[in-house]
């Protein structure tokens, strides 16, 4: 039970840390707290369920891609907003993607005439405003996200 306590951290008024196992399943507790943070600050429901994906996606990637399945490694994802946006750090203890797959065809994808490697990242740049990929950090490599709250909801 230890661990858990230390798994979610507010930094400050605007920042909050959620510290995971790296574990498949446990994408589950990034999605959401980003939900629920998201809420408080004023997104309507549309682009939390966006964010909610985009979060998962990049979770996934970290603990299948990034730190390899390895069971000694976690995955921090950091949150944060201010008046403009919304943002989101997703970090593992890989080394990056040594090559960001190309655009998919999504009707190609479908259709199953592509191969499914790089939806993640495929579905990641569709539903966030602007996403940077092989952010290093010194403990690996990171992506973040940022989400304008152009759609919030008057408070």
């Amino acid at each position: 039970m230890g661990e858990e306590r230390g798994m979610v951290r507010r930094l400050d008024e605007r920042t909050i840390e959620v510290s995971l196992p790296n574990k498949l399943g446990y994408e589950r507790i990034a999605m959401d707290c980003s939900a629920s943070f998201a809420r408080i600050v004023g997104f309507v429901s549309e682009r939390i369920e966006d964010l909610k994906t985009a979060v998962a996606e990049a979770c996934i990637n970290a603990i299948e891609h990034g730190n390899k399945g390895r069971p000694d490694t976690r995955v921090l994802v950091t949150m944060n907003f201010n008046d403009d946006f919304f943002s989101v750090s997703v970090e593992d203890g890989g080394d990056g993607i040594s090559e960001l797959p190309k655009d998919t065809d999504i009707m190609q994808r479908i259709e199953n005439l592509e191969p499914p490697k790089g939806l993640g990242i495929y579905l990641i740049k569709q539903l966030v405003d602007q996403v940077e990929f092989n952010d290093m950090t010194k403990g690996g490599h990171a992506v973040r996200m940022v989400i304008r709250l152009t759609n919030r909801t008057s408070a």
